[in-house]
């Protein structure tokens, strides 16, 4: 399929000059590289020594060198083993990096990728969904929103209302919640994959200003799970917003939950059973015409 065809290409390039294949040819465009010239010497005091060592490590794994030991890694970093040490085992704790099972080795996580992507992705991925949430919000006269999975919080990336009504919580475009106490972020936990949702469950939420219900592991895992057989989310919202939402996951080919769409009203206006029969059919088309846009324009994933 051609847009699969260009994924991989993007793809490739990006992982290319994420994981330092630039060093090879030359082009002074990473860490190193930039230390060295003149203006960067000039603003020596502004320099944060670790972080450029940190961004040095990432560097020195490339296509040729997929996998590096920590002493390969402090010769081609140009750093001490001890200094190797601590920053292998920060961005294994980040996410970053990996090791390789039954070996001393270390890997780049797709996770690098992400870093280049988030800025395109997410800007394409506006465009995408934006005309299918009016469509939605027409249909149901509700707000809808859409957001990606960004660590252990859901990122709102697009949001529509139906004309100038506000409803409960202030939710902008930006807006970070933890993903596990949100019905969108609900929505896309449950179909991860197992060893991912450990991941993402094992980060700690950005602190913010939502309040939020303390919640037990068996009670997020029974949770995930109903979600799971019925294929999306409904509840009311922990937020104490007097909202009741539906979410849907964004599923590619693999059903790997690319992002997630919602719809919200008071709980007041509808029972849930009501809601349900009001907006589901509407919410799983926009979510569909979502998946189908992002594959048809060669996307990719945008979950962190």
């Amino acid at each position: 399929m051609p847009g699969e065809k260009r994924v991989k290409a993007v793809r490739q390039g990006v992982v290319g000059r994420g994981a330092g294949s630039h060093l090879a040819a030359g082009a002074p465009t990473s860490a190193s590289a930039a230390i060295g010239r003149p203006e960067a010497e000039e603003d020596s005091r502004n320099l944060v020594n670790s972080l450029a060592k940190g961004l040095r490590v990432l560097e020195a794994f490339t296509a040729e060198r997929p996998e590096l030991t920590l002493s390969e890694v402090a010769g081609l970093a140009k750093i001490d083993p001890g200094t190797a040490f601590r920053m292998l085992n920060t961005l294994v704790m980040a996410g970053y990096i990996a090791r390789v099972p039954d070996s001393k080795r270390f890997r780049l996580t797709l996770k690098v990728t992400d870093l280049g992507f988030h800025a395109i992705a997410r800007a394409d991925l506006r465009e995408l969904a934006r005309p299918i949430l009016r469509s939605l919000v027409g249909e149901v006269n509700e707000a809808a929103s859409l957001g990606v999975l960004d660590g252990a919080d859901i990122l709102y990336v697009e949001r529509v209302r139906a004309g100038l009504t506000r409803i409960g919580v202030d939710i902008r475009i930006g807006t970070t919640i933890p993903a596990f106490w949100s019905t969108i972020g609900e929505a896309m936990l449950a179909f991860l994959p197992p060893a991912e949702l450990e991941r993402v469950l094992a980060l700690k939420p950005r602190p913010g200003s939502f309040p939020h219900k303390p919640m037990k592991r068996d009670e997020i895992d029974d949770s995930l799970r109903n979600v799971r057989e019925c294929g999306y989310s409904l509840r009311d919202s922990y937020f104490g917003s007097g909202l009741r939402v539906l979410a849907m996951p964004v599923l590619d080919v693999d059903n790997y939950p690319l992002a997630s769409v919602s719809v919200a009203v008071p709980q007041i206006q509808m029972s849930s059973k009501e809601f349900r029969e009001h907006a589901l059919g509407a919410v799983q088309r926009a979510a569909a015409d979502i998946a189908r846009a992002i594959q048809a324009s060669g996307s990719v994933s945008v979950a962190v």
